[in-house]
C-alpha cells in the first residue's frame, strides 16, 4: 500500500498492511521499525522493550506475515506459532491484537488461560487454532490431557521473560522448551536483562540479533512525579482528597503491595463515594476482565490494583498513577507509573510515602536517576470541604451587602 512505502509496515503482506491501516497504525514505532526486518528474515531475536511501545505488533506482524504467505494444512492441537506470557491479561491482550492484525486472514487463534472455564479454548483448539498466545500454566495443563502438541511450532515468542522469572515461571517454561522442536524462530522479550534473564534468553535463541528500545530511563522523564509524606494510618485518606481535589482525573490506578490491601482501599473508596473496582490475583479472571472493561469504559473511575497489572495492561488515557504503597522491587515503580505514558505520552505519577517508606523513595530515585520531589501535606478533604463553605457564606454576605446598599440608594 502507498500509504506504507518505504517503511517496514510496507514488506508485510497487503492483508495484514490493509488491517493495520484500519486499526490506525500509521508509522512503525522504534520497536517495529527495528525488530520487523529481523524476524521477517526468519532470525531469532532477543529485545530489550518495554511495554508500551508497541512489541506486540513488532513480534506478531512478522510471524503472521509468515503464516499467511506459507499455507499449510491445519492439525488439530498443533500451533504453528505459540506466544507465552506471564499474565492472563497480557495474554488476552495479545489475543485481541492479533485477531485484530488477522481480520481479513482466515487463520484461527486460541488463547489459553486459567481463572476460566477451557471448554471456549477446548473448541478453539479443535477449530484448528495456528495461533495460541498462552500463559504457562493452562498450557500445560491442556498438554497434560493430550490436548496441545508443540511439536510443529515454527514461530516461538516468549514476552515479558523478566516477570516470568520474578513470578516464579522458570520450571514451567523450561517443560514447555523441553517440548518445542530444534528447528524454530525464537523472539525473546523482556523489559529488563538481568543475569537469569540473559541465562534464559542463552539457552532459547541460536545466533539471535539483539535490540534495546526504549531504555527505562526516557520513559519515566515524560512522567511528572510527585511524592507526598504521610502517616500510614492517614494514607487512605489521603488518597481520597488527592481523587477529590483532582476531579478532571478520570482514570486513576492506584498500586498497592497485597491483595487484602486492595479491597480494603477499593471499599474505602466507594464509601467515599469514588467509583473502583480492585484487581488481584485472587480475583477470578471474569471479574478481572468486568473490572478491566468497567475501568477502560468510564464505568469506574479507579482502578486499585497489584503489580500484577504493572504489566500488560494497555489501558490509554490513565490521567495518573498512585502508589499507594512503594514497591520493593526497583523495576516495579517504573512499570507502574508507565501505565500513564503509554507509546510516549505523558504522565502523571504520586506516591504516598510514610516515614519508612522514605528509604526506599532514595533507593528508588538512585535508580531513575532523578528526584522525586514532595509536594506540601494535603489538607484533611473535610477541612477543604470547610473552606468552600465558608467561601460560599462570604459571598452570599457580599450580596446582601450589595443589595441593602441598592434599596437604600432607591430609597
Amino acid at each position: 500500500m502507498e500509504i506504507y512505502k518505504g517503511t517496514v509496515f510496507g514488506r508485510l503482506d497487503n492483508i495484514l498492511q490493509k488491517a493495520i491501516l484500519d486499526a490506525s497504525y500509521k508509522t512503525p514505532t522504534p520497536v517495529q521499525e527495528k525488530a520487523i526486518p529481523v524476524l521477517l528474515a526468519q532470525k531469532d531475536l532477543v529485545a530489550s522493550a518495554q511495554t508500551g511501545t508497541g512489541k506486540t505488533a513488532a513480534f506478531m506482524l512478522p510471524v503472521l506475515n509468515l503464516l499467511i504467505r506459507i499455507r499449510k494444512p491445519r492439525r488439530i492441537g498443533k500451533p504453528r506459532v505459540l506466544v507465552i506470557s506471564p499474565t492472563r491479561e497480557l495474554a488476552v491482550q495479545i489475543a485481541r491484537n492479533t485477531k485484530l492484525y488477522l481480520k481479513y486472514a482466515d487463520i484461527p487463534v486460541a488463547c489459553l488461560i486459567g481463572g476460566v472455564s477451557q471448554g471456549g479454548q477446548v473448541k478453539d483448539i479443535k477449530r484448528g487454532a495456528e495461533v495460541m498466545i498462552a500463559c504457562p500454566g493452562r498450557l500445560i495443563d491442556l498438554m497434560t490431557q493430550g490436548m496441545v502438541f508443540l511439536d510443529q511450532v515454527e514461530a516461538f515468542v516468549l514476552d515479558e521473560a523478566d516477570r516470568m522469572l520474578d513470578m516464579g515461571f522458570l520450571p514451567d517454561i523450561k517443560r514447555i522448551m523441553s517440548k518445542l522442536p530444534l528447528k524454530r524462530q525464537t523472539m525473546f522479550f523482556s523489559a529488563t536483562m538481568p543475569p537469569q534473564v540473559v541465562k534464559l534468553a542463552e539457552q532459547l535463541v541460536k545466533e539471535p540479533e539483539h535490540i534495546e528500545i526504549s531504555p527505562e530511563s526516557p520513559a519515566v522523564e515524560k512522567i511528572d512525579q510527585f511524592a507526598i509524606k504521610v502517616e500510614r494510618p492517614e494514607k487512605c485518606q489521603s488518597l481520597i482528597n488527592v481523587l477529590k481535589q483532582n476531579p478532571s482525573w478520570d482514570k486513576v490506578i492506584v498500586f498497592v503491595k497485597m491483595r487484602h490491601s486492595a479491597d480494603r482501599v477499593q471499599r474505602k473508596l466507594m464509601k467515599a463515594g469514588i467509583k473502583g473496582a480492585a484487581i488481584h490475583s485472587d480475583k477470578t479472571q471474569n471479574q478481572r476482565t468486568r473490572a478491566l472493561d468497567a475501568f477502560k469504559n468510564g464505568e469506574n473511575r479507579v482502578l486499585v490494583a497489584t503489580d500484577i497489572a504493572s504489566r500488560g495492561i494497555d489501558v490509554q488515557g490513565v490521567s495518573c498513577v498512585i502508589n499507594y504503597d512503594l514497591p520493593l522491587e526497583l523495576e516495579s515503580y517504573v512499570h507502574r507509573i508507565g501505565r500513564t505514558a503509554r507509546a510516549g505520552d505523558a504522565g502523571i505519577a504520586y506516591s504516598l510515602v510514610c516515614s519508612e517508606e522514605l528509604k526506599l523513595l532514595k533507593s528508588i530515585e538512585h535508580f531513575i536517576k532523578r528526584t522525586i520531589p514532595f509536594k506540601e501535606n494535603l489538607p484533611k478533604f473535610a477541612e477543604v470541604e470547610t473552606i468552600q463553605v465558608k467561601k460560599v457564606h462570604t459571598e452570599d454576605k457580599k450580596r446582601e451587602k450589595r443589595k441593602k446598599k441598592w434599596y437604600n440608594k432607591r430609597k
